[in-house]
C-alpha cells in the first residue's frame, strides 16, 4: 500500500470515528420529549377501536395522595415520584409497596399516565409511587437503571413514614416500562446498573414483577429493536448507537441475561404485538428449571397500550391483584 493509501484509509477512519461519536451523542437534546401521552396513543386508535376510552384518574375514598416527592437528584436535576397510599392504617401492619414505570420508548412518557393504576392498587391497600426517570433524550443508558434502582431503595429508606414491608416491593411497568420492571426485578446486586448515591446503603431488590408488553432481550430474533433502516429505533437512541457497536450494552440491559435464582417471579400481560415481548419464552423457560414462578395473559386483538384504556384496564387489574396476592402473600 503507498503511502497515499496509507494516509486516505487514515483519514476515512478518522471520519467514520467522528461519525460514528456524533450518532452516539446525536438523541440527546437535553428536554423531556413530550410526545408520548395516552391521548396522543388513544386518537391514533379510535377508529379501529371504537369501543375503546381512557381511563381517568379518580382519587378514591380511603387514598392519600403525595404528589411531587423528590425521591433523588442527579447533577442538580431533581427527580420526583407521586405516592398513593391507605389514608387509614395500622402501623404495625405493614403493607407491600409497588413501584409503576411508565413507558414511550425510553425516550417519552410520563409517571401522571399510571396515576389510575396506582390509586386502585393504594385503595387495595399497596403503597404505589410512579416515578419519573431520565430519559434518552437527558441521558443515555443506564441512567434510567440507575435512576428507578434508586425507587426502590427510596421505598426502604422511607419504609417508616409509610409503613412498607421491606420485603414485599414489587416493579409493574408498561411497554419501556417493562422492559425497565423485569430489568430491575432480574438484575438484582449487578453493580454495573446501581448507579452511584441516592440511598446507596439500601437494597434495589424487588419480590415480584408485572411486565406488560415490554421487551426481555434487546439482542433476540424477535425484537424489533435495532432495526433502523427506515428510521432510528428508541432503544438505538437510548444506547446511545446502533445494535453493531453497542452490542454489550444491548445484552446488559435484557432481563433474559440475568434469568437465574435471584430473578423474582414474573407476571407477563400482552398485547397481540408480538414484538413487544421478544424473550418472554425463553426467560419462561429459564425461570421454571429454577423452580421460579412466572404467569402469562394475552389480550388477543388488543392494542399496545391495552392497559391505558378501557375495556382492558380492568381485567389488567384482576390480573394484576392476584398474582400480587399470591407473590407476595398479601390478603384479598
Amino acid at each position: 500500500m503507498s503511502k497515499a493509501e496509507i494516509v486516505c484509509c487514515a483519514l476515512l477512519s478518522c471520519c467514520c470515528s467522528l461519525t460514528a461519536s456524533a450518532q452516539q451523542m446525536n438523541g440527546l437534546t437535553g428536554k423531556r420529549d413530550t410526545s408520548f401521552t395516552t391521548w396522543s396513543a388513544y386518537r391514533k386508535l379510535a377508529k379501529q377501536y371504537p369501543d375503546a376510552r381512557i381511563v381517568e384518574p379518580v382519587l378514591l375514598p380511603g387514598v392519600t395522595a403525595q404528589m411531587n416527592v423528590v425521591y433523588c437528584n442527579r447533577s442538580g436535576r431533581d427527580l420526583h415520584l407521586d405516592a398513593f397510599y391507605p389514608a387509614k392504617a395500622d402501623r404495625k401492619e405493614l403493607r407491600p409497596a409497588v413501584l409503576i414505570i411508565h413507558g414511550g420508548g425510553w425516550r417519552s412518557g410520563d409517571r401522571s399516565q399510571h396515576i389510575p393504576m396506582a390509586q386502585r392498587l393504594a385503595a387495595a391497600g399497596y403503597v404505589a409511587v410512579t416515578a419519573e426517570y431520565r430519559l434518552s433524550t437527558e441521558a443515555l443508558y443506564p441512567a434510567a437503571v440507575h435512576d428507578l434502582k434508586a425507587v426502590i431503595r427510596w421505598l426502604r429508606a422511607t419504609a417508616g413514614q409509610y409503613a412498607i414491608d421491606t420485603n414485599r416491593i414489587a416493579t409493574i411497568g408498561f411497554s419501556a416500562g417493562g422492559q425497565l420492571a423485569a430489568l430491575l426485578g432480574a438484575s438484582a446486586n449487578v453493580p454495573a446498573l446501581e448507579g452511584e448515591g441516592c440511598y446507596q446503603g439500601h437494597s434495589s431488590k424487588v419480590q415480584a414483577i408485572v411486565d406488560i408488553d415490554g421487551v426481555l432481550a434487546f439482542d433476540h430474533p424477535e425484537s424489533g429493536e435495532g432495526d433502523d433502516s427506515k428510521s432510528t429505533s428508541a432503544a438505538t437512541y437510548w444506547f446511545g448507537g446502533p445494535k453493531t457497536q453497542t452490542l454489550d450494552r444491548w445484552h446488559e440491559a435484557s432481563a433474559l441475561t440475568y434469568a437465574g435464582q435471584q430473578t423474582a417471579p414474573i407476571l407477563f400481560l400482552n398485547s397481540s404485538v408480538d414484538r413487544m415481548h421478544a424473550g418472554r419464552d425463553d426467560l419462561r423457560r429459564e425461570l421454571a428449571a429454577r423452580g421460579i414462578y412466572t404467569e402469562m395473559h394475552t389480550f388477543p386483538d388488543a392494542p399496545h397500550i391495552f392497559c391505558l384504556l378501557q375495556p382492558w384496564f380492568e381485567p389488567t387489574m384482576a390480573f394484576i391483584s392476584q398474582f400480587l396476592n399470591k407473590a407476595l402473600a398479601v390478603k384479598p
